[in-house]
């Protein structure tokens, strides 16, 4: 490639015309989707040399701030060992590889459930089961998309794919002899798994739309051309998936579309049985299904949202879960299909208010819940009733009471674990084991690196596994972070969470610190900061406080970083997520837009000084924003960024579109919605403006945000004289580069742009 290149490449026209509703948009770019097309490839690499060319002064910054990324990250680490079976699992990484290899080592107690400390030194007999860099040699790409062991750590099934399109190419290794059978499957979808005793694995495969829709059984020892089809799911609003329960006496298989979600269950001992459906398959309502065993009963625990939007949780018998026995009515004919979960099970919480439930984790002794509460997410435990006396869950419950301090009840009361600081995130860590004692969690902070601790249910007691290291002379104590809320158009407050150096930052008159922590909740700059805005806003995805090693590269030169909680996402519970979709996504756009100027208001920052951040969904929102609001951003980073919305989603074969429908609207067949994503996609709505810089990341393996929408958007951009920079991967998938190094390279590109834009802004950025 040319590094040199002298000026902007400038994208040919060619009209084409697209045609729905009565209305026609001309489409001078669309050219470019031929992804075998020399003439497109050509473009894109010139794209690339003009990329360079205009970055090429920003080097040195690259490489400094990629020397500090590397020299704070321990290179040569290790994970907290996981019991599995017999074996502690745990990975290593090594200085100069870019992978990381998993080991394994014997369990000397079988009832030591306290991980050994790992040094770099090997555990006593330690082995490598699987070494990725290995894997890797010779690939430009790599990535493991499963991971699945037998009971007995002998077999493991895994996935490779060597080119970003994320298609699986499946084996099975024996990992007593430590050779590969004979046994391969190419084209699979991600989440394959081996059952408990390594007779089958089961996979699923796409459509030609790349939609997952099979499942398949494969017997080990035979060749794949004989696999059997267990499941298809042929309406393409629904993905499909398969896997064991952490009992591993129950596989599941599970489709899901945007708002609706159905279930199947097969026992482990007799996997060539047909599927049997859990609940009937109602569209709106949404459930997950845990196995648990409650008084020496099998029982499904089912979260849904029936009747409540944010969730419930019941246990039902394995037998009757849907309550066939009392209501028989047809799904197809009957919305209320399902019986009245109360009458078919019991409520495993008596109060559920201001709690949006996302999850339920079965245990031998205990129930853990995730779930949100004031936009936080939060863990609690519930501890089970394993009274000699009780002999079934009818018995226990032969009172008719759901309350938690009956003395009847198989479960205790549901005990929320503490957070060490008010603003910080709380979550699972890697818990396989059915008859665990301890549970493992990570909780972390905008200003916390990652803590893995083990929680003893029995006692209540908190064992620190591992904390995230900083290396180098960084000082913890410089950083701090706030929780502030911003007012959006139609009123709703807007959680905004900053961290920043804190010689930056000073109380507002008559504020105070922080109860929790002591830490400053009401403050501003001294002056105001260049800072960095990052928003999300789809799918419900919680954008949740974290710490970031590399984002001290940012912090240090005395950027500020935050991130807009805009609704689209998960953070305040359902409703924030309904008011971010479909007719309601403008709301994304806008929350994002008033965070902005209520950080410019509050005298964190000026436009100048100010620049948007986003990827994939987050893109679209980096798109809306910069025609939106064009004045308010110094500058927009935009990775892998879904800018030609509307184009996409009208082109039912492309990868996701038709499960999109329920995330976006069906343009397709509904005139209003249509209209509506034409007012904000972001390709269509690109106008005369003084618009900020922008930087577009692509990669041209992407599935799931084609490169093609970037690169039109570009060329849009360019045509109404913004300075608009393109870079593609040529060999990558969505996440970008695969190894590490290469993606600490990556974002040392990023933040040596977004601290460019705001120096030629006459913003000062601290060496």
């Amino acid at each position: 490639m040319n590094d040199t290149a002298s000026s902007a490449p400038v994208a040919k026209k060619i009209p084409y015309e697209r045609t729905h509703h009565g209305h026609t948009f001309v489409d001078n770019y669309e050219w470019m989707r031929d992804k075998e097309s020399p003439e497109v490839i050509a473009h894109l690499e010139a794209e690339n040399d003009w990329t360079n060319a205009q970055t090429s002064q920003l080097e040195p910054l690259q490489e400094s701030i990629f020397k500090e990324i590397r020299t704070r990250i321990k290179e040569t680490d290790m994970s907290v060992p996981t019991r599995r079976g017999s074996y502690w699992y745990y990975s290593r990484t090594k200085a100069g590889l870019d992978y990381g290899i998993s080991v394994r080592a014997p369990i000397s107690e079988a009832a030591d459930w306290t991980p050994p400390e790992v040094g770099e030194e090997p555990l006593p007999g330690e082995e490598v089961i699987f070494d990725s860099n290995t894997a890797a040699e010779g690939q430009e790409f790599f990535s493991l998309g499963t991971f699945s062991l037998t009971d007995d750590g002998r077999y493991l099934l895994f996935g490779v794919d060597n080119s970003g399109d994320e298609r699986y190419t499946l084996r099975m290794r024996d990992l007593s002899t430590g050779e590969d059978l004979p046994d391969t499957v190419e084209g699979t979808f991600a989440g394959a798994s081996i059952d408990p005793t390594g007779r089958y694995f089961f996979y699923t495969t796409v459509d030609e739309a790349w939609r997952p829709e099979k499942v398949w059984r494969h017997v080990v020892g035979t060749d794949s051309s004989d696999d059997v089809c267990i499941f298809h799911e042929p309406d393409e609003r629904f993905f499909v998936g398969s896997g064991f329960s952490r009992s591993r006496k129950y596989m599941f298989i599970v489709t899901g579309s945007k708002t609706t979600t159905g279930f199947w269950s097969l026992e482990s001992e007799d996997l060539e049985a047909a599927p049997q459906a859990v609940w009937p398959r109602v569209d709106g309502v949404e459930y997950s299904v845990e196995h648990a065993v409650i008084a020496g009963e099998d029982r499904f625990l089912i979260t849904h949202n029936q009747e409540r939007a944010d969730f419930d949780i019941i246990d039902v018998p394995v037998s009757d879960p849907a309550g066939t026995a009392r209501e028989t009515a047809d799904a197809s004919d009957d919305p209320r299909a399902i019986a009245d979960p109360e009458s078919i099970g019991r409520p495993l919480l008596d109060d559920v208010d201001g709690l949006r439930i996302e999850d339920v984790d079965a245990f031998a002794d205990f129930i853990v819940i995730s779930y949100r509460r004031g936009g936080f997410a939060r863990v609690g435990i519930i501890e089970l009733d394993r009274r000699e006396q009780a002999t079934s869950v009818e018995q226990l419950a032969s009172s008719g009471t759901s309350n938690p301090d009956d003395t009847a009840s198989p479960y205790g009361r549901l005990q929320e674990l503490p957070f060490s600081r008010e603003t910080g995130t709380l979550g699972f860590a890697g818990n396989p084991e059915f008859t665990q004692t301890s549970i493992r969690l990570l909780f972390t902070s905008m200003s916390t690196p990652a803590v893995i601790y083990q929680h003893s249910v029995a006692d209540g007691t908190d064992t620190i596994l591992k904390r995230q290291p900083v290396l180098g002379s960084v000082d913890l104590d410089r950083y701090s972070e706030s929780l502030i809320w911003a007012r959006a158009e139609d009123g709703t407050q807007i959680p905004i969470s900053l961290v920043y150096r804190t010689d930056l930052v000073a109380l507002a008159p008559g504020s105070t610190a922080s109860a929790t922590d002591g830490r400053p909740q009401d403050a501003a700059p001294v002056d105001p900061a260049p800072l960095v805005l990052y928003g999300y806003g789809s799918y419900e995805m919680s954008m949740d406080p974290h710490f970031s090693v590399s984002r001290l590269s940012l912090l240090d030169r005395g950027v500020v970083f935050a991130i807009a909680h805009v609704r689209g996402g998960g953070e305040m519970g359902r409703h924030w997520y309904d008011q971010g979709k479909t007719s309601a996504k403008k709301n994304t756009f806008t929350d994002f837009i008033s965070a902005g100027r209520h950080l410019v208001a509050q005298g964190w920052t000026r436009p100048e000084k100010l620049v948007a951040s986003g990827g994939s969904a987050g893109g679209l929102l980096m798109g809306a924003v910069t025609n939106m609001a064009p004045d308010l951003f110094a500058g927009v980073s935009a990775e892998v960024p879904f800018v030609d919305a509307l184009t996409s989603i009208l082109m039912p074969e492309l990868p996701l579109t038709v499960i999109e429908w329920e995330e976006w609207g069906d343009p397709l067949h509904d005139e209003h919605v249509y209209e509506y994503m034409r007012s904000y996609s972001p390709y269509e709505n690109v106008a005369e403006a003084d618009h900020p810089k922008v930087l577009a990341v692509t990669s041209l393996n992407d599935t799931r945000v084609l490169y093609v929408e970037p690169a039109k958007w570009v060329a849009r951009l360019r045509e109404v004289g913004a300075d608009a920079l393109l870079k593609t991967e040529m060999v990558a998938g969505h996440g970008g580069a695969s190894g590490r190094y290469d993606s600490w390279k990556e974002t040392a590109f990023d933040f040596a742009w977004i601290l460019d834009v705001l120096r030629r802004a006459d913003v000062e950025i601290e060496a």
